[in-house]
């Protein structure tokens, strides 16, 4: 269990992407408590710098989805803003049909929701073809909109935590075609808090770092980067290449690995890594998410 749970200094919100009841809410409260604060914001670049100018105590943000892949917006921002990562947790993706109150299944013509989210449903919309898909900025905001509307014959698929928050009726639980579905969220701080109260955990808890770097576009630079933890015996759980603004075809490069950046093993693959790297920043050291 990290030491993030519980009331927040200052009693600031934590700052997240989408309405209220979007699953990065959900991932606020599995790391926090039910009851935390937050702060909604429409883009993700709002979500970074609403924590960057202080106006939220902490920033939740996905990373990485089971069927989805990677948030690579995300990745750029972690690279742009010098926010610490904290600690990590893992959402179940459960979507529900979600409608006013008194609006039956059998009324539906439309449903609403985020792309991604209608996508994976695929096997619900099959079974109904009659209905038709509206894609929509937000999962969360597609349940507000129906509800506030009172559309007679539309629902949207959003999560549970979004019908309690709106007064939705769940017409149908769970219609994702893959139930393992997870999306990765980080928690991040400012710097001056992260270095206050650093991340805390049972004594036998694994630990993740993530870092990003470059290398010298030459041959084998990659290979003799990513031997700098091989040689320290240090599992590698997630690599992903971004684009180099500024110098086209070069690529930074975002790791994991499951140790803590200040063991001695990883303190020597990191000072390894510095003297092959152009550019090298740990982006946070955590306890690892279940």
């Amino acid at each position: 269990m990290s030491a993030h749970r519980g009331k927040l200094p200052g009693g600031k919100p934590i700052a997240f992407q989408g309405a209220r009841g979007a699953f990065s809410e959900e991932a606020a409260r599995q790391l926090l408590s039910r009851r935390v604060p937050v702060l909604p914001c429409e883009r993700f670049e709002d979500v970074f710098r609403a924590l960057a100018e202080g106006r939220a105590e902490g920033a939740i943000v996905p990373i990485e989805n089971t069927l989805a892949g990677s948030v690579h917006e995300n990745y750029d921002h972690l690279q742009t803003f010098n926010l610490p990562i904290v600690a990590e947790t893992s959402v179940r993706i459960v979507h529900n049909l979600i409608a006013a109150q008194g609006v039956t299944f059998s009324k539906i013509k439309r449903i609403f929701s985020h792309p991604v989210a209608l996508n994976q449903c695929l096997d619900f919309f099959a079974r109904y073809p009659h209905i038709e898909r509206v894609p929509f900025y937000d999962t969360a905001g597609s349940v507000k909109m129906v509800i506030e509307k009172q559309l007679p014959d539309a629902a949207a698929i959003a999560s549970a935590v979004a019908a309690e928050i709106y007064g939705g009726h769940i017409l149908r639980r769970s219609i994702e075609s893959d139930r393992r579905n997870f999306t990765r969220f980080f928690l991040l701080r400012r710097p001056e808090y992260a270095r206050r109260h650093p991340p805390r955990a049972s004594k036998n808890a694994a630990w993740k770092t993530s870092l990003v770097f470059s290398t010298r576009n030459i041959p084998g630079a990659l290979f003799r980067a990513l031997s700098a933890f091989a040689l320290r015996d240090l599992n590698l759980t997630k690599i992903e290449s971004r684009p180099l603004r500024g110098k086209p075809w070069e690529y930074l490069f975002y790791l994991e690995f499951l140790e803590r950046a200040d063991a001695p093993n990883a303190q020597n693959a990191l000072n390894h890594l510095r003297e092959l790297a152009d550019f090298l920043r740990v982006l946070g050291s955590y306890p690892k998410g279940a």
